[in-house]
């Protein structure tokens, strides 16, 4: 690797949205930052970032019924949502700083207005998705969420999803025109672009790091291994990013890093339904998510999406969650049991224990059959057509297993199955390591600003990268979920950026909400 230093400023591991997205930021806030990008495979964003590998929703909680869970006393918890939405609000600030600069000439090249809806039938998820609604429409971070239990209405929404559909049941739905859809695949190209053109950035595929080790001087000596002809080759970097998706947690542990002890993952694969039909596509303009099955991880929540890649309008519908012990879609079929160690062992069981029901859930999932799977799909469609339909593999997304001290005898590492994500950081934050899966991509810049603040905090200051962080972020510092007229702000500028729909007219109650308008979609 003639071309990269041997002293680079910082490592980047792995080139999917995450390295990209950090990498976007320090070398706005320090231009004169050397950074190395490694990646194991030809091209950036092929594995968790690529576009069909993910679920695309932008995710702003608008429709994810698993982030609103429903209290013992039938209320429902909105906070979590809150907290997903308003860290979208920091990408979209992002992506309109990168718009307006240059970097990236039109967002439609990654991004799409598309209607967010939350489809439920029976009585009880009815009374659910009606608590939901009363919560969050009542906050300014929802306003212009819908509701309706009007067949008709709901149809003039989704006509998919009510075609066919029969009234032995009620049914009911939201919807907020303000919801998106991104591709993370062409987001990352965009980005790794962007800083590929750069001075100090050096890029390298079919590079795998194989080893992590910490100097004497507090650096660590990065071993990188050409996956082409099997050469090996050593940097020395101050700061390491390990943002492998499914990767992440074998190289944590090959730092040793003590913070790093006791963590383990539990690999879930998963199988979309896939329909590029145009009659049936173009009749279809919503990302619409129903409820999770008992004991299901979260990212299986059944949904009809529109996804739009290279401009092609395509419907999505699963995932089907599966267990796999592969880390990654091209990983190995070892890497669950190379990642066992003494440290997570009793963690791992722990969970094991602990989540039966997912386990039970899991297992029924591999054992569907290709009907089972249609049948699933027909709840949401019921004039699906088999043959419009076919399979395609989703990305491994790897579930965190948390350690923690046991209170009981004899004390030792006990875990719990995290689903959101974490940042794992040694003590002198020299090296991190984001592990986990949802929301992901689409928080991946409020994730990269926890990383700027974790490992970052001497530089953040009003005389370094302060100022520059709020240029590129206006809102940092500002709590979005409370201060109402800074959120509208936010989202009505960057609305007009990134050429999606904002809804920031005074309610009219005697006037319906507007429309969504997506040329692309015409």
């Amino acid at each position: 690797m003639p071309t990269t230093p041997d002293n680079p400023d910082v490592v980047l591991i792995g080139a999917g949205i995450m390295s990209a997205t950090l990498g976007t930021f320090l070398k706005e806030l320090e231009p004169s930052l050397t950074v190395a990008m490694f990646e194991t495979l030809d091209d950036c964003a092929r594995e968790s970032s690529e576009g069909w590998n993910n679920a695309g929703t932008g995710h702003a909680a608008n429709c994810e019924l698993n982030y609103t869970p429903q209290r013992k006393d039938g209320s429902v918890d909105i906070s979590k949502a809150l907290e997903v939405n308003t860290e979208f609000d920091l990408s979209r600030q992002l992506w309109s700083y990168l718009v307006k600069k240059g970097a990236i000439s039109d967002p439609r090249a990654f991004i799409h207005p598309c209607p967010h809806m939350s489809f439920v039938w029976s009585a009880g998820n009815v009374a659910f998705l009606r608590e939901r609604f009363k919560e969050m429409s009542a906050h300014h971070c929802y306003y212009g969420m819908e509701y309706s239990e009007d067949r008709t209405r709901i149809a003039e929404w989704a006509p998919l999803i009510m075609d066919g559909r029969g009234d032995q049941e009620p049914f009911a739905a939201t919807r907020i025109i303000t919801g998106t859809d991104v591709d993370y695949g062409a987001l990352t190209h965009l980005l790794v672009k962007h800083l590929s053109d750069q001075p100090g950035f050096h890029l390298h595929y079919n590079r795998e790091v194989v080893g992590l080790d910490r100097e004497d001087n507090g650096r660590w000596r990065v071993s990188v291994k050409d996956t082409n002809d099997g050469g090996l080759v050593t940097v020395s970097a101050k700061f390491v990013f390990i943002g492998a998706g499914g990767g992440s947690l074998p190289l944590l542990q090959k730092s040793r890093i003590p913070e790093g002890k006791g963590y383990g993952g539990f690999p879930v694969s998963g199988i979309w339904l896939r329909c590029d039909v145009d009659a049936v596509s173009q009749r279809h303009h919503a990302k619409v998510y129903g409820k999770a099955a008992s004991g299901s991880p979260p990212m299986s929540v059944p949904h009809l999406d529109t996804r739009i890649i290279g401009g092609k309008h395509s419907l999505l519908f699963g995932p089907y969650a599966g267990f796999s012990t592969r880390f990654l879609k091209r990983g190995a079929i070892t890497d669950l049991f190379t990642s066992l160690s003494f440290d997570n062992i009793i963690p791992l069981l722990d969970v094991a224990r602990d989540n039966i029901e997912l386990s039970e859930y899991l297992i029924g999932q591999v054992l569907q059959s290709s009907s089972h799977q249609f049948a699933t799909l027909k709840q949401f469609f019921p004039r699906a057509v088999k043959t419009d339909w076919k399979e395609a593999v989703a990305g491994v997304r790897v579930q965190t297993i948390t350690p923690h001290q046991s209170k009981g005898w004899p004390h030792h590492e006990v875990g719990d199955l995290e689903f959101g994500t974490e940042l794992v950081a040694a003590k002198d934050k020299s090296i991190v390591a984001l592990l986990g899966a949802s929301p992901g991509a689409s928080t991946a810049a409020s994730i990269s600003i926890d990383v700027l603040k974790k490992c970052f905090g001497n530089e953040l200051t009003e005389g370094a990268w302060l100022p520059r962080l709020k240029a590129i972020i206006p809102t940092y510092g500002i709590d979005l979920k409370t201060d109402a007229d800074a959120c509208r702000r936010a989202r009505a500028e960057t609305a007009l950026v990134l050429k999606i729909n904002d809804i920031s007219a005074a309610p009219d109650p005697q006037r319906p909400p507007a429309r969504e308008k997506d040329p692309a979609h015409r």
